[in-house]
């Protein structure tokens, strides 16, 4: 079977490349090796709950009416309407260091108001980086890397005040130990600060139902269950892509969101020399729990903490299994619904070590889950109210669970630290989208996709 582009990963960004390119009549395969869409940001039943995977908030989100901005632009691009995604905004977030809280909305002024009520000295200075930030081109794909601390630290001169800015940036949407690309910072900036979080009503499944349904509406073909054995190359060109169940197909141009360093491994011709990109070393444990009542009835409605529990902030591989030192405390029905969720939840994500949840049997596998729930609630309880006797069941996904079910070698969520911005690789008719493009987070991949189809295959005619 021959096609214009083939598509590997149905993914945010491997869906909306789709769905743009399908748009424009072209021959399009999605391949998916799950049974299920959604890479990075999907959802699954247990024992009769329903749980979303990788969505704790949707970044990016602005009022009806703005245009300017990533998420009127996608939708643009994908000849979608707002109401589509049925996105709730958050109540209130908080990023939470001992001593200092810093609350944020979706209302800029309100946390440019949170900063010179705590940093007082840095007011002034904290203007002079919203100009840095606003003035920043971060999109461009010629750019080269600067660091960010190098950047903030030479505008903000608390120390503290610039930890407390990296937190959620670094936990949303950075593959970098310890500092962070500062094109990279300026997006994530945008997104969490300067835009906001919003949540659809029934989760990540209403954006991926919405994206499906378009995808396969403007007649591209989505295979699932059909994962990529090899794809074969000759001439600096892809010749053929070979599945698992022993099929060829062939393409004009193959995009694939697999990640850069899994898609190189795939190539007939691999050769580690040539690969000069990182594996990324960043992963994370996520503890999943359902409550028999609402955090609301406990005072609580705060949508997402961002939490250190000392002044310097560590954003690196732990040496342990878990680091609980940080983390991100998130509860998905705080966030302002039409009507309430189905069960109260609350969510908690900490740095996590792939290679040594990966080395463990079974037994003791199950045996660290169950202690590294218990040791990293302990930490949890210290920013909010003690909800541990309401928990009625837990779930709980680590770094080994992230690399079974896409593959991402180490479970790096964010993949290599070294972003390929063009998209481009050594061979002429394969690039690559998604995480290791560059852009993060679900509308930050989703773009990512419009960006490579529209470059590579659009633009090229």
């Amino acid at each position: 079977m021959s096609y214009d582009v083939i598509i590997i990963g149905a993914g945010m960004s491997g869906l909306a490349a789709g769905i743009r390119l399908a748009y424009y009549d072209k021959k399009v395969c999605i391949l998916e090796k799950h049974y299920r869409v959604g890479g990075l940001n999907s959802f699954y039943s247990r024992d009769g709950h329903k749980f979303d995977v990788g969505l704790h908030a949707m970044t990016n989100y602005v009022a009806e009416g703005t245009k300017s901005t990533p998420l009127p632009k996608l939708l643009r691009q994908l000849k979608l309407k707002v109401e589509d995604f049925a996105l709730c905004q958050q109540r209130m977030s908080m990023v939470k260091f001992p001593g200092k809280t810093l609350r944020f909305n979706n209302d800029l002024d309100f946390f440019i108001q949170e900063v010179a009520d705590n940093f007082p000295a840095q007011a002034d200075n904290f203007q002079k980086l919203l100009k840095t930030i606003s003035e920043y081109d971060a999109l461009a794909l010629d750019a080269n890397p600067i660091s960010a601390r190098e950047v903030v630290g030479s505008i903000i001169a608390d120390p503290l005040l610039i930890a407390m800015i990296l937190c959620p940036l670094m936990y949303y949407g950075n593959a970098q130990e310890n500092d962070m690309e500062f094109g990279q910072f300026v997006i994530m900036f945008n997104s969490i600060f300067c835009e906001g979080f919003a949540r659809p009503q029934a989760g990540v499944r209403q954006i991926l139902d919405v994206l499906v349904k378009k995808f396969q509406d403007h007649g591209g073909e989505l295979r699932l269950r059909c994962g990529v054995q090899s794809i074969q190359v000759g001439n600096g060109r892809v010749e053929s892509v070979l599945l698992d169940n022993g099929e060829s197909l062939t393409a004009d141009k193959i995009i694939s969101s697999a990640g850069y360093v899994e898609t190189m491994r795939l190539l007939s011709d691999y050769e580690p020399a040539r690969v000069k990109y990182d594996v990324g070393q960043l992963s994370f444990v996520e503890f999943i729990m359902v409550l028999d009542r609402e955090l609301a009835e406990m005072g609580y409605d705060t949508t997402i903490i961002f939490f250190n529990n000392s002044d310097k902030f560590s954003y690196r591989r732990p040496d342990d299994l878990v680091d609980v030192s940080s983390g991100v405390i998130c509860c998905p029905n705080n966030f302002h619904f039409e009507s309430p969720l189905p069960e109260a939840m609350i969510r908690v994500t900490n740095m996590a070590n792939f290679d040594l949840w990966n080395n463990l049997g079974q037994e003791e596998y199950k045996a660290q889950k169950a202690a590294w729930l218990e040791t990293s609630l302990e930490e949890v309880v210290k920013f909010m109210p003690d909800f541990r006797d309401s928990i009625v069941y837990t779930d709980v996904f680590t770094p080994k669970t992230i690399h079974r079910f896409t593959g991402h070698l180490n479970g790096a969520v964010y993949g290599t630290p070294n972003k390929i911005k063009t998209g481009r690789t050594h061979l002429d008719n394969l690039f690559i989208c998604g995480t290791d493009q560059g852009f993060l987070g679900i509308v930050g991949a989703m773009l990512s996709g419009i960006s490579m189809a529209n470059l590579h295959v659009l633009q090229k005619g």
